[in-house]
């Protein structure tokens, strides 16, 4: 009988912070700047150049913490993490490894056996390194400190987690969190969010962890996904012919879908931390974690009650329209405009979610106005326009945020309603297809939706459907 082995994951899940400056330097955090256009002395690490805390880094931190049911360090230091790296112009990294600003906290995941807690043994603050660009035609390799010193926290899970899909819910929830507190915008292919999977196995019932590995360079949740399935494969199998695993840091390729080698796993004392000379500690006053908590928005877990309650949404319309902050925002202003909730929630789970589908987009990308879906609901309502039109005006509002209004104008979309037009129409129809008119005559109640799909495409999708409808069972009942 072989043996059963059974998972342990544990996450170091780097974030970085939506300020509008570095941690200890005035320089720009935004993405995509020319190389080395966002620095100064401080971030690339210049004799002499001082680091001053930047105070809203803290304050995200301290929002993550709150919502994550941390223990908040009211005393908490700086310290330098040594080492060297072509990407780390200080030779060392300012963080916290002593006294970390959150600790002992959790967050609940929903899994296939119902609801689970994932603990959190920390959340500390620290910046971050520059960009290494490997140049293989010129066969070197590029420094871009643009990122140096951008603000990060790392949170650091328990081991807690057993397979791919509690991990991908766990980042879920981490993700939406963040995102619903501004704290950052969490884009994985921006590198804003990255995960760090420490996994071991052990046979199935034993107390006592496997060794670990550490797995790297993972920008995407399937990557990570993959990564966990490969990893958890070679750790069975090395355990299976009697081999050791031994504990590093492995680097996953996703085009290859396995793991190399980088460097044995290194310790805290491998570091020689110690605290940072130049930055005093934080005091964090009750005063300043009650203001935060009172400025803590409404969440996820309360957004959706809300949204079942006070708009009467099923709860998988509540659910799917709150799993973004975006969608969420989006669905609240047009409600506030029109009106009609459930039409809201229609267009934007149906409509949108389809578009999101095909241009491989999430929902945080949605570019167009409240204001626009709100008119193509109203013109839709006064018989401006029918369904299906408005499908088509929709695509437009969701590509260029149009106005619907001067759209259907000048496309000439607006809904035949005129009995006598529509009345010529069909009966061009109906002379064009006696066959199903018979059909129709002789019981066969099908032909009907024929003849009115024909009259529809006839009318390029502009006829009023309900006076059709009319029309063409008065003309065939005669």
């Amino acid at each position: 009988m072989s043996r059963q082995y059974e998972t342990v994951i544990g996450l170091e899940v780097h974030v970085e912070l939506a300020t509008k400056t570095k941690i200890f330097c005035g320089c720009s955090t935004e993405f995509g700047g020319a190389p080395n256009s966002h620095t100064c002395p401080v971030c690339m690490g210049m004799p002499g150049a001082l680091p001053v805390l930047n105070r809203q880094v803290v304050e995200y931190a301290l929002a993550v913490g709150l919502a994550a049911n941390c223990q908040i360090n009211q005393y908490c230091k700086f310290d330098r993490k040594n080492y060297f790296y072509p990407d780390n112009p200080q030779n060392y990294q300012i963080s916290q490894l002593y006294l970390p600003i959150c600790h002992d906290g959790w967050v609940e995941i929903e899994t296939a056996g119902g609801t689970k807690r994932i603990g959190i043994h920390e959340i500390h603050m620290e910046e971050d390194a520059g960009k290494l660009i490997h140049d293989e035609w010129e066969d070197c390799s590029l420094v871009d400190f643009n990122r140096s010193g951008v603000p990060l926290i790392e949170i650091v899970s328990e081991p807690d987690m057993r397979n791919a899909d509690e991990v991908l819910a766990y980042l879920d929830k981490l993700r939406m969190m963040i995102q619903y507190l501004g704290a950052s915008d969490c884009k994985l292919q921006e590198g804003s969010m990255r995960a760090d999977v420490n996994l071991s196995v052990r046979e199935a019932g034993s107390p006592r962890l496997g060794t670990r590995t550490e797995m790297k360079n993972l920008n995407s949740f399937k990557a990570i996904a993959r990564a966990i399935e490969g990893e958890k494969r070679r750790q069975i199998e090395l355990i299976e012919e009697g081999k050791m695993v031994i504990q590093e840091t492995r680097r996953w390729d996703d085009n290859k879908e396995y793991s190399y080698a980088m460097r044995s796993k290194e310790d805290a004392q491998d570091y020689r931390y110690f605290p940072d000379p130049d930055l005093m500690p934080v005091v964090i006053s009750d005063e300043w974690i009650k203001e935060i908590r009172h400025r803590q928005p409404e969440l996820q877990p309360e957004k959706m009650r809300r949204y079942q309650e006070e708009f009467r949404l099923p709860e998988y319309d509540a659910e799917i329209l709150t799993s973004s902050k975006h969608m969420a925002d989006v669905f609240e202003e047009t409600v506030a405009l029109c009106g009609k909730p459930k039409e809201v929630s229609n267009w934007l789970m149906v409509e949108a979610m389809r578009l999101l589908k095909e241009h491989e987009q999430d929902a945080q990308d949605m570019s167009f106005g409240p204001a626009n879906l709100a008119k193509l609901i109203d013109l839709v309502d006064r018989g401006v326009v029918n369904r299906t039109v408005a499908k088509a005006v929709f695509e437009a509002i969701f590509a260029r945020d149009v106005d619907p209004a001067a759209y259907v104008e000048e496309k000439g979309l607006k809904m035949v309603s005129d009995e006598g037009a529509l009345r010529t129409v069909i009966e061009g129809v109906l002379e064009a297809n006696p066959q199903s008119v018979a059909d129709y005559r002789n019981g066969k109640e099908k032909a009907m939706g024929f003849l009115v799909g024909q009259t529809m495409r006839a009318m390029k999708g502009k006829a009023d459907p309900s006076v059709v409808n009319k029309i063409v069972k008065e003309l065939l009942t005669k």
